[in-house]
């Protein structure tokens, strides 16, 4: 009975969840009903975990495959750069239309339709014979990526508040476990199998995958929009102006978080390579321990946060990946710069999750959309900015940029620690 005193006095903040929770409010010790409410909201966890996992398989299923794509078109390394732009491009262009989509027609339903549209244009590179070809179906491609990442991260923001656990960082680890493997996998079929026939297998992979776990999320309609929810007590509103500066500073911090996987994923080999003399096999380990740990951070991260809390595992996380990544940058042994790469993944691992949780719950849809985009442009100017600095100085020195940011990421993440806290008008 405290229960569902409990459950009455909180309110019903997300409609679509209020038959599961009249469920808790009758029942009685020894019934069933808490039961059958948390068996629904788990079957929606699971459903949108799978989300997350195809998102990271089919991106990853894709990348592996760019050399061969571009040897297919006959493009150059100009030219294929110019069209893998038409990723970045779709992506942002549609990550700042998605959270319009959620509002009107419900996360659930616009993560379901990304789904289908991702898995059908994993396909299109491959059927491409010329640069320009492959720039346009790329458009669609990154449109469909960015649809996705701020839909499923918008569905699991209110499934978060719903389930009243940090389970954010779950639905991420799902997404990097997702890449592992379609990497692996894209690794170890390259070598027999055409581009044609393995992104076709990725096509229907995702399909078969999105008619499994679709339905569950279509049953649960997403919540309400923020403004036909129940009206908020004077006391404890946000203003406006409030609420866009907090999702600004998590959307910069997830910024930082996504500049250094981006830099990593792209010189932290060459850096191995080229500056300690590894081996290349030992080179390419490099991404894949920093891989590894960040994935095995979020698989932790719930336990983490309900131990440390947001601000606290923002900070831990940033300090702990500043730290990795200068030794990572400016350590004289191989061992010593694997150490740091791993070291950095830990730290990175659940600062981008929280800082899109935390958007979302001030901003709803819109603050996902914000954040996310505002991450993936880091993930957008690591890389290149890593170029330009390494020109300019080291590689070694351009690397440290990514301690920096990270060490930023925990001083934004303290400062922002009453950010979007209900204030008095």
């Amino acid at each position: 009975m405290r229960l569902a005193r409990l459950i009455a006095s909180a309110g019903d903040p997300y409609p679509e969840f209020v038959p599961l929770l009249n469920k808790v409010r009758t029942v009685v010790p020894g019934g069933s009903g808490g039961d059958t409410a948390t068996h629904s909201l788990s079957r929606l966890r699971f459903a949108l975990t799978l989300f997350f996992a195809l998102d990271g398989f089919l991106f990853a299923g894709w990348v592996v495959r760019i050399p061969a794509v571009k040897q297919q078109t006959g493009a150059s390394a100009g030219d294929l750069g110019l069209a893998l732009l038409g990723v970045s491009a779709g992506a942002v262009i549609t990550m700042t239309l998605t959270g319009r989509l959620c509002r009107r027609h419900g996360s659930h339903a616009v993560t379901v339709a990304t789904a289908v549209l991702l898995s059908l244009s994993v396909a299109l590179p491959a059927l491409t014979r010329s640069p320009l070809a492959l720039g346009l179906v790329l458009l669609v491609f990154g449109a469909a990526y960015g649809g996705i990442n701020v839909a499923m991260n918008s569905a699991a923001v209110d499934l978060v508040t719903a389930l009243r656990r940090p389970v954010m960082p779950s639905f991420h680890a799902a997404f990097s476990l997702g890449g592992m493997i379609g990497a692996g996998l894209g690794g170890l079929l390259a070598g027999g199998l055409s581009p044609t026939a393995h992104l076709l297998g990725l096509t229907v992979v995702g399909l078969a995958l999105t008619a499994v776990a679709g339905p569950v999320l279509l049953r649960h309609p997403s919540p309400a929009p923020p403004e036909s929810l129940a009206p908020v007590r004077d006391t404890e509103r946000v203003t406006p102006g409030g609420a866009r500066r907090t999702v600004l500073v998590f959307g910069v911090i997830a910024l930082c978080t996504a500049y250094g996987e981006g830099a990593l994923a792209d010189w932290g080999a060459l850096h191995l390579e080229q500056d300690l003399d590894a081996h290349p096999g030992v080179a390419a380990a490099g991404y894949s321990v920093f891989a590894l740990t960040m994935t095995a951070g979020r698989l932790s991260g719930t336990a983490l946060l309900e131990r440390l809390g947001q601000t606290r595992t923002l900070v831990l996380g940033g300090a702990t990946a500043s730290v990795g990544m200068l030794l990572g940058a400016l350590a004289p042994t191989v061992w010593a710069t694997l150490l740091g790469f791993a070291i950095t993944g830990l730290g990175l691992a659940n600062i981008f999750p929280v800082a899109v949780a935390r958007a979302g719950a001030v901003a709803g849809p819109g603050g996902v959309a914000t954040a996310s985009t505002l991450g993936y442009g880091g993930m957008l100017l690591g890389p290149p900015s890593i170029g330009f600095l390494a020109d300019w100085f080291s590689l070694p020195v351009a690397l440290t940029t990514v301690a920096a940011l990270a060490a930023g990421a925990a001083a934004m993440g303290y400062w922002a620690r009453n950010a979007g806290a209900p204030q008095a008008n």
